[in-house]
């Protein structure tokens, strides 16, 4: 589980002078909201304990990180610019708590990558996607949970126009040549994933 002490540990990897308590209890709130179902701070538990063993891949570990405590700042599913008021978000924080701009441009353009509308490019950017992506990789029951979830968080949306646009993503993955970029996760989750989008995409 995230606590304050993993946070505090994330900025000091970075070499920030001063890690916002206010700022991880903001977080913590935003990945709480009720109208999460799937984007929750289960996820971004999921996503941080997957860094454990992706770390050594990247080449700036730390900003990896910090891109995935932000990744999903603000989710509102009615609205298209998340990714873009989250990168946002984590690019000021960063140089408030005394990051370079090199650090928090970097970690801008990594959560703009969690967009998904194109292969990833550079190391960190494949490491933070094939971790914002594992989930598609994951076990046949939580792979279903997750399909369940992001149904809930857009209940709003008419079951037709729901089913048409969750099957253009879903096809849009399974038309790739590999949905993971890193040797590892390719090994581990590759097949799993391309049964679980068949499986889904067969429902749809």
């Amino acid at each position: 589980m995230t606590s304050l002490a993993q946070w505090q540990s994330a900025w000091r990897r970075l070499g920030a002078v001063n890690a916002d308590e206010e700022l991880y209890r903001q977080l913590v709130a935003c990945y709480s909201e009720p109208h999460r179902k799937y984007h929750t701070m289960r996820h971004l538990n999921e996503c941080l304990a997957h860094l454990d063993s992706m770390r050594p891949l990247a080449n700036h570990a730390a900003e990896v990180e910090l891109a995935l405590w932000f990744h999903d700042a603000i989710y509102d599913t009615s609205q298209k610019d998340n990714e873009k008021r989250s990168a946002e978000w984590a690019r000021d924080s960063v140089l408030a708590a005394g990051g370079t701009s090199e650090q928090a441009d970097r970690i801008h353009e990594l959560i703009m990558t969690t967009m998904h509308n194109a292969v990833p490019a550079g190391r960190d950017a494949e490491v933070l996607v094939d971790i914002d992506l594992a989930i598609l990789g994951a076990d046949a029951s939580r792979f279903d949970e997750y399909e369940v979830e992001v149904r809930e968080e857009y209940s709003w949306v008419p079951e037709s126009l729901y089913r048409a646009a969750r099957r253009k993503v879903l096809e849009e993955f399974a038309r790739r040549q590999w949905i993971y970029s890193t040797e590892l996760f390719r090994f581990e989750r590759e097949s799993r994933a391309r049964d679980n989008l068949a499986r889904s995409l067969a429902r749809l």
